[in-house]
């Protein structure tokens, strides 16, 4: 054997994926900055709240990986990772991500949140755990009960964000602020090429039509980012540095999932658009749960999508997410502040090392 050989190509498989990595998390990070700008501004266009868009297009699009490899899978295979990446990206969701963006910034819980929306994500949670614990599998006719539940979820935030157009359109109207004025104290200093490409990106953030081309450019550059960032991850791991398949699985593959609703959510906490990443997180577990299910059993059709004992006790930390989140949020600030964000990473660390201790030590499943 030509050891030389091998170690050259070990050394250009490192390179080339670490390349990889550094391309994903650019894409990712820009992105992000990117959808984020767009979606905010589409709401403000429109005169709707960002946790209406957060929940319905921001949700939407970050879940776009999980229903493309849903239903890869349910056609191609047994559909057994299913129902694994369902519920492990909902517990990431709201463990991490939302627990990283309550430590950035105060998350503020609407009233519509709190008493509908929130509510809402504890049933389906419920809802899916029943379905599944009942038989072991999800029939088609329970996907199809799923899917309905998803497109009454879109009817209402819909009618929601009319009713929000209408009776805030004076509001909006009378406290926005054109840049005209910010412009015209500014500096008569030439600004350099970057300072003029700046300007026209905010010039142009008025347009509509340019706030949703950079909203779509934004998601392929996240979903992307993310899929370069995992494939190169699990190439790392599993056949340079040798760490388990399930290790793998459980960390890189579950984080790498979820990394649009991270950097999403975290951007926007960062950029003071609460709404954006409280409504991503909250309408990406819904769109998970009843959407991808939904579709994932329908795929499946006679042959049911199978739900393991690992399956419902992934998903009762799902539903206990769902709550506490619901929980959280009632104090005299009706916000998800940085201690609960603590709480939540905690809980998320605690709910890893059960993991790999049944796997390792305990094989109570």
């Amino acid at each position: 054997m030509n050891y030389d050989l091998v170690l050259e190509s070990t050394a250009a498989t490192w390179i080339v994926n670490i390349l990889l990595l550094l391309i994903g998390f650019v894409l990712l990070v820009k992105g992000a900055d990117f959808f984020v700008d767009g979606a905010s501004g589409i709401a403000k266009k429109l005169k709707v709240s960002t946790f209406i868009i957060g929940a319905t297009v921001v949700a939407l699009g970050t879940s776009a990986p999980e229903l493309a490899v849903t239903i890869v899978d349910a056609l191609g295979s047994t559909g057994e990772l299913i129902v694994g990446n369902i519920l492990g990206s909902n517990v990431m969701n709201i463990f991490l991500i939302l627990g990283i963006s309550a430590i950035i910034c105060k998350l503020p819980v609407e009233k519509t949140t709190r008493f509908i929306d929130l509510p809402f994500l504890i049933f389906v949670s419920a809802l899916f755990v029943l379905f599944g614990a009942f038989g072991n599998s999800f029939t088609w006719w329970e996907g199809l009960i799923l899917v309905f539940l998803y497109a009454a979820f879109m009817a209402y935030n819909i009618v929601l964000a009319k009713k929000q157009s209408k009776v805030l359109l004076e509001e909006a109207t009378a406290v926005s602020i054109p840049f005209d004025g910010e412009n015209a104290v500014a500096d008569a200093t030439p600004l350099s090429w970057w300072g003029n490409v700046k300007a026209k990106y905010d010039e142009l953030k008025d347009k509509i039509w340019f706030l949703i081309v950079i909203t779509v450019v934004g998601l392929i550059m996240v979903v992307g980012g993310a899929t370069l960032v995992v494939n190169a991850a699990r190439t790392v791991s599993v056949n340079l540095i040798g760490i388990p398949t399930e290790i793998v699985a459980l960390t890189v593959v579950a984080f790498g999932t979820s990394l649009p609703e991270l950097v999403t959510s975290v951007f926007a906490a960062k950029k003071g658009d609460v709404g954006i990443a409280t409504g991503n997180i909250i309408g990406s577990n819904i769109a998970n749960i009843l959407l991808i299910g939904g579709v994932g059993a329908l795929c499946k059709g006679a042959d049911g999508l199978p739900f393991s004992t690992e399956g419902l006790v992934c998903g009762l930390v799902s539903l206990f997410a769902a709550v506490l989140i619901f929980a959280s949020c009632w104090g005299k600030t009706k916000s998800i502040g940085r201690i609960v964000g603590i709480v939540m990473l905690v809980f998320l660390a605690v709910y890893y090392v059960f993991i790999f201790l049944n796997m390792y030590v305990f094989h109570v499943y």
